[in-house]
């Protein structure tokens, strides 16, 4: 297959296609306006396989669209690319509906334009699979219930808003133009290369350098965690035996407090990293005994949803995938990647995350 996606050089979508390159033979052409949290350095180790292409296209641009189509002709669409940080678009949300919404649409309107040029068997096996987020579907509350694929929408910041008005326009698009859809809403990520403003890089990275750990609230909100190469492998499931016009959420089965999280990564950098010998630290100097002195509680952001939660069954059942991680797993994964790839973090621009606290 040749398979075109859209913010591949993100966190999510960088996974995704080093997963494609190590387990098929299929080609990857990325498409990605590389923003602030787009890096090719997530890629190095795909980067000069002759089955991966790279063009640098903003998704707003039909033209440019409509040329890298004609270009690579792909087979499937996997739509990754999208405006994510919750505390961004509570300060600005225009890049949100840009990117988000209009990005999408004109994705589907060359989709649609580009399937009409395709022969009977290219337009039968042509797919368009749509990844969002299960924040669409809003905030569970104090409840036991969890996100299905048939809860309501009710999203509430500008980002979940975005990301489900791009939902409705992908299933209006097979509704009306028969465009051969899938949409799959996926719960928290993290894993290797995340960018260091959500919640477990920033944890790590902050404690590392000795700096407050910020914590909203009280750390009550609950996610579930869902480790980023098992997301991908769910990703490429669907994009390959997902049935047409279906919805899949994918999750990690690992339902865990922020403050939890906080503190469970504090306690293996104690281990570690002992602060003692932590030479990352300014000066290597500190009056702190553990990083857990670090965490500090700051006002919780506006429409702060309490609890976020996957049932995963029907892609477990349908196409039988299952995560492969836990947390415990994933979480030391992490943590020792960032602690052998602090280079990593220092090629980051830290201007383009330093005003902002996290987002889990």
């Amino acid at each position: 297959m040749k398979i075109l996606i859209t913010g591949g050089a993100g966190f999510i979508g960088s996974a995704l296609i080093r997963y494609i390159m190590s387990n098929s033979q299929d080609t990857v052409i990325n498409i990605d306006k590389l923003t602030y949290a787009g890096n090719l350095q997530n890629l190095d180790s795909v980067s000069s396989n002759p089955r991966y292409f790279f063009r640098k296209i903003d998704i707003c641009n039909k033209a440019a669209l409509t040329n890298v189509f004609r270009e690579f002709r792909p087979d499937r669409v996997m739509h990754l690319a999208a405006e994510s940080h919750v505390d961004k678009s509570i300060d600005g949300p225009d890049e949100f509906i840009k990117t988000n919404i209009l990005g999408t649409y004109a994705l589907l309107e060359v989709s649609k334009e580009y399937i009409k040029s395709l022969d009977k068997d290219s337009k039968e096996n042509f797919r368009f699979h749509h990844i969002s987020t299960d924040e669409v579907y809003g905030d569970l509350g104090f409840t036991n219930l969890l996100f299905t694929e048939e809860s309501s929408y009710s999203p509430s910041s500008p980002y979940s808003a975005s990301k489900a008005s791009s939902d409705h326009l992908v299933r209006a698009w097979h509704r009306t133009f028969n465009l051969p859809i899938l949409i799959t809403n996926c719960s928290n990520n993290y894993g290797p290369f995340h960018f260091p403003e959500k919640l477990i890089p920033i944890t790590i990275l902050n404690a590392l350098k000795g700096q407050n750990i910020p914590v909203y609230g009280k750390g009550d909100q609950i996610r579930d965690w869902l480790y980023v190469d098992d997301h991908a492998s769910a990703l490429y499931k669907v994009i390959k035996d997902g049935a047409i016009g279906e919805t899949y959420n994918i999750g990690g089965n690992n339902e865990i407090k922020n403050i939890d999280i906080v503190t469970s990564i504090c306690n293996y950098l104690d281990k570690a990293m002992p602060i003692s010998k932590n030479n990352y630290l300014l000066d290597g100097k500190s009056t702190i005994k553990s990083y857990k002195d670090l965490i500090t509680f700051v006002n919780d952001r506006p429409g702060h949803d309490l609890r976020y939660a996957i049932d995963a069954s029907k892609i477990n059942v349908e196409l039988g995938w299952e995560p492969r991680h836990d947390f415990q797993t994933g979480i030391e994964k992490t943590i020792k990647w960032y602690l052998n790839n602090l280079e990593w973090v220092e090629n980051i621009n830290n201007e383009s995350y330093k005003n902002y606290r996290h987002q889990e």
